[in-house]
This record gives C-alpha cells, structure tokens and sequence, in this order.
C-alpha cells in the first residue's frame, strides 16, 4: 500500500453547479463509493491530488484519505482529465479494505531485452498488451507485472501461460492462453537472412 494521505470533506452541494463552485475554490470534486456505506460527495485539494497522481502511486495502489480524523483506505478508479490543460475534474474512489479481492490493471515491464536473440537480429517486440487485469487483494497489488524476454527471437510470441504472477495474484482471463507481446522481424532482415542462407547453400544467384 503506498504512503498517500489526502484529506477530503463532504460536498453538501452535488450537480454540475456544485462541481464548479467546488473547483472555484481549488477543490476537486469526487465520489467515495462501495462497501457497506453508500455513495458521498467530497472534495479536496487541487494541490495535494496533484502531488499524489504525480507520485506515480494514486491510480495503482491504495491510498488513505482522512475526513476529520476518520481514515478511510480507497482504490482509485477513475479520474477525469480536462483535455485541454489537463488538470483533474473529477476523482471516483472505492472503499476497499487490505484483504478485499480486486481487479486492478497492471503494467507489464519487459526486462533483458538487449539479450534477446530476436532484438539481437533487428527484431522489434510487439507490445500486444501493455497492462494485464488481475484479481489480487487490494493491499498486494503489484507495481508491475516483470517479464523476462531474454529468451525471445522472432516469430515467437509470449502468452500469459508463460508469466509467472505475483502469489496471490490471478489474470481476469481465464478462457484463452491471450497473447502480451510478439517478436517480429522487419522485412529488410528477413530478406537479409534468407539471402544468406541460400549462398551459404550454393542456391544463390550469380
């Protein structure tokens, strides 16, 4: 669980009016959703939610938020961006608890690619997908899913069925080996290669 605090308190005024005056006063609005409580308007600080999406941990891990000395701990799942100056809108965040079974996204981090056989010979990996969804308990969700293609060479492709997840930790897709990434070959080396297989084998032209 990361070290996030933020402070919030209730929104007596909801709508598309109260939202703007909330922001007026730079507070950002949001929803605090789930267990067994129904849903609350809050707010908080432009500033401190800044801070806490720029620490890279609010959109993956848990965090706390504390109205008036009573602490909550939450998931966020979704924040909305303006488009244009891309500062937060609106901020949905769920109640969950340490031991609470989610399904959370998690990005995939490729690692020893310079000792790939595929990159060695001019491949590219095709990232297919670059975040996997997981069931995990929402105090051990990982920071990142790490796959070692040390291995790889082109034409070959990496399933699910060849990661091994974090314990604890489930893809959400159970019905198909589904692919993360591939190892292609541009046609420039491919063509390379072929041309040198065929003089090594005397079929080359004069």
């Amino acid at each position: 669980m990361s070290d996030i605090v933020l402070s919030v308190e209730v929104r007596e005024r909801t709508g598309k009016g109260g939202a703007r005056e909330a922001r007026r006063r730079g507070l950002v609005p949001g929803v605090l959703y789930g267990g067994d409580r129904g849903p609350v308007a809050i707010t908080m600080k432009n500033n401190e939610l800044v801070k806490a999406i720029n620490s890279g941990k609010f959109l993956s891990q848990m965090v706390t938020i504390d109205h008036k000395g009573e602490t909550q701990t939450v998931l966020t799942r979704d924040v909305q961006f303006d488009p244009v100056r891309d500062f937060p809108l609106h901020v949905d965040l769920q109640r969950v608890d340490e031991d609470s079974v989610i399904a959370v996204d998690v990005p995939v981090h490729f690692l020893n690619d310079e000792k790939s056989p595929g990159i060695k010979r001019g491949g590219v990996l095709n990232v297919v997908r670059h975040t996997i969804e997981v069931y995990c308990p929402a105090g051990s969700i990982p920071e990142a899913i790490e796959i070692d293609i040390a291995h790889m060479n082109i034409g070959e492709s990496l399933h699910i069925s060849q990661v091994t997840l974090p314990a604890g930790v489930t893809p959400t897709i159970t019905d198909r080996d589904f692919t993360i990434a591939t190892m292609q070959g541009s046609r420039a080396v491919i063509d390379a290669e072929d041309g040198a297989a065929a003089d090594a084998d005397g079929t080359g032209e004069d």
